[in-house]
């Protein structure tokens, strides 16, 4: 397994960084693990973009953090600096099957690292909340959003995770749901913080690291800051 650690300096810059490693998967059949925390930026999905209001809601959002446009995906998310992302990429030999497993295992991969983080959370989310979807884990608001794209020869299994600064992003996503007419709860928006959790987005990176990692041997590398 490779496993990257560290952020480039722009969201753009950072986004390829990942996606170099669904590309080094494909390529070489071997596993990435990327846990980390995202500079500071606005992401919106496609179906967003599709939205009436959404150059307002980009407008509103700008006048926060950067804003960029996912390629794929649902709604509005806040990376605010100490906010941790993660991808785990698998080779794959058929693009049509393994989607729910990797989502059951990535589901049940987090609950233990949120548990190990003084987390008890749950699956699910609560109603309003930040990019809604079928695959979340929520404790006092939603605070793990999971997502997956598959490519040809290459899996990857995807996720945020609010450890503080909830009060921040809902106050930030709230005029930017209400432009795009998407319901929203501030109150919805979790973190492992306000779960009774650590603040350091280090120790979450490093916990979730060890439990996506598995006991795999692996190659540690970091990302320039650049």
């Amino acid at each position: 397994m490779r496993v990257v650690r560290g952020r480039a300096a722009t969201p753009e810059t950072d986004r390829q960084r990942t996606r170099d490693l669904v590309d080094h998967t494909a390529e070489t059949g071997e596993r990435t693990l990327r846990v980390w925390t995202p500079p500071p930026h606005v992401a919106f999905g496609r179906r967003d973009a599709n939205r009436d209001g959404y150059e307002r809601a980009r407008e509103l959002a700008a006048q926060e953090y950067p804003v960029i446009e996912r390629t794929v995906g649902g709604r509005a998310v806040v990376f605010t600096g100490n906010t941790v992302a993660f991808v785990a990429t698998t080779p794959v030999a058929d693009s049509r099957t393994g989607i729910q497993e990797r989502y059951e295992d990535a589901t049940a991969t987090m609950l233990d690292a949120l548990a190990e983080l003084g987390v008890d959370a749950e699956p699910g989310e609560p109603d309003g909340a930040f990019c809604p979807g079928t695959h979340s884990l929520s404790a006092d608001g939603k605070i793990v959003g999971l997502a997956q794209r598959v490519h040809r020869y290459a899996a990857a299994v995807s996720g945020i995770v609010v450890v503080r600064d909830h009060g921040s992003i809902a106050g930030v996503l709230e005029p930017v749901y209400g432009a795009l007419a998407v319901p929203f709860d501030p109150d919805a928006v979790g973190s492992i913080a306000r779960a009774g959790g650590p603040v350091d987005p280090v120790a979450v990176c490093r916990t979730i690291e060890r439990t996506l990692r598995d006991g795999r041997e692996a190659t540690v590398e970091e990302v320039r800051d650049t």
